[in-house]
């Protein structure tokens, strides 16, 4: 679950008519927007976002970019020793969980997937580590299925404070911004929500007089 913390009273849901013109004026606003984890291929992408979690993408780079040279392959990861991979990926946090997460996750890649990244929601989720979350990355941004939509803490908060969604539940979350935002739109709405929350929208203080969208946005708590 999404640690966040809901705004107080009740903050209006929007309309599909007012979530395409927030996500066109996000549009303008971020026109380069995409993940922001270096990958070559689905595999690397796969590892960056187990390793991304409470962890910047920064950081994450930082560690891949000789963690892929060490490690090249599910088979690499999979017959590695733990303590050697939670030492190389110590600085990106909780490096004990995530160890064991990429560790099992590339042996059932060995075993059930022929050493390949499944390509489907249904297989992807039945890894050690991978969650709807990871899933949806994967899928949108190195294999071009579109499933479902990515939500991390920036994308909640983001979707909340506009209204576009009203839950703490990632599922939740997904569910009513795939009912309000084009299917076609779902992908470019995961990058446009976190580098908004990064940006402008943060955790702590907000910056709304700086908010493209601040107009169309029902938060009550806006620092003006």
């Amino acid at each position: 679950m999404v640690k966040l913390k809901l705004a107080k009273g009740d903050i209006r849901t929007a309309t599909p008519a007012t979530a395409k013109k927030i996500l066109a004026i996000l549009e303008e606003t971020y026109p380069d927007a995409c993940v922001t984890l270096d990958f070559k291929n689905p595999f690397e992408l796969l590892i960056a976002t187990i390793l991304a979690a409470q962890c910047t993408d920064e950081r994450v780079n930082q560690v891949t970019k000789g963690l892929f040279r060490r490690y090249p392959t599910p088979k690499a990861f999979a017959d590695v020793d733990p303590v050697e991979l939670e030492e190389a990926i110590r600085s990106t946090g909780f490096y004990r969980n995530k160890a064991r997460s990429i560790i099992g996750c590339c042996k059932k890649i060995m075993e059930e997937f022929a050493g390949q990244v499944p390509q489907t929601m249904e297989e992807l989720i039945t890894l050690p580590g991978v969650w709807r979350k990871t899933a949806n990355i994967v899928l949108s941004n190195a294999l071009g299925v579109t499933a479902g939509i990515a939500v991390d803490t920036h994308v909640a908060r983001v979707a909340n404070r506009l209204g576009l969604a009203h839950s703490d539940k990632p599922d939740e979350i997904e569910q009513q911004l795939c009912r309000i935002v084009s299917k076609e739109k779902w992908t470019p709405l995961t990058h446009l929500l976190v580098f908004h929350g990064r940006a402008v929208c943060t955790a702590k203080r907000p910056d709304c007089p700086r908010c493209p969208v601040l107009h169309l946005c029902p938060w009550p708590d806006k620092t003006i």
